[in-house]
């Protein structure tokens, strides 16, 4: 059942609309069958070369993956992380590629980050958006609000495993090297949306390396 998990927005009802148009019109982009989300793939975003070049700098830079919660959940999130400079002269035309192909205002964008999954390491199911009621909640607003749209782009193929999974909207996406996948975390009246829940499964087989590209409501960094 599709719910609502807090207050209708008209800022984040027109950003929805906005980047559903953009991305409707685009050439490439495949809209999800679903009506409980608003979700496209952008086969091939990314080339070979620019894969590779990513995957070797999550690999120079990660870290284990962190979570923002109240709660003490181990084995959560077992992925390592890398944080992508933005201004680095090899990460800024992917960075700034994104928030263009969405139709956002870069400014909005968060630190893009890149992931890493090793077999049996996963993050289990969750959404991107933020609770009002978490502690962490005033700092979120402080740093450009409520999220609204996120970008996933897998950078290579995994043997097994590994599937980006929204059991809610019936979605199950296996990683293949580009793919670009978008959705809005908001329902259509800008409140946020329960079946935008998510997994990333287990890795059975391989490794899978993807980054994600978090937009917020308002600048990123700036109180909202």
């Amino acid at each position: 059942m599709n719910g609502k998990a807090g207050t209708p927005s008209k800022l984040r009802r027109d950003i929805g609309l906005q980047v559903s148009r953009k991305l409707e019109d685009s050439d490439g982009v495949v809209k999800a069958p679903t009506d409980l989300v608003q979700f496209y793939y952008r086969p091939r975003f990314l080339d070979d070369v620019t894969c590779d070049a990513l995957i070797a700098m999550i690999d120079a830079g990660s870290r284990p993956s962190t979570l923002l919660t109240d709660r003490n959940q181990q084995g959560f999130r077992t992925s390592s992380s890398c944080d992508m400079d933005r201004h680095a002269p090899e990460v800024a035309p992917i960075d700034r590629g994104i928030a263009t192909f969405l139709g956002l205002d870069p400014a909005h964008g968060e630190t893009m980050q890149g992931q890493r999954y090793e077999p049996g390491q996963q993050f289990r199911a969750h959404h991107d958006w933020f609770h009002e009621g978490e502690s962490y909640w005033a700092k979120m607003k402080a740093q450009g609000g409520q999220r609204t749209w996120t970008a996933m782009i897998f950078l290579n193929d995994v043997e097994d495993g590994g599937a980006t999974w929204f059991p809610q909207a019936g979605l199950k996406v296996a990683p293949a090297r580009g793919l670009l996948l978008a959705w809005n975390n908001m329902l259509p009246d800008g409140s946020p949306n329960l079946a935008t829940l998510h997994e990333g499964m287990p890795v059975l087989e391989g490794t899978k390396y993807i980054i994600t590209k978090w937009f917020r409501e308002g600048v990123w960094g700036q109180p909202f």
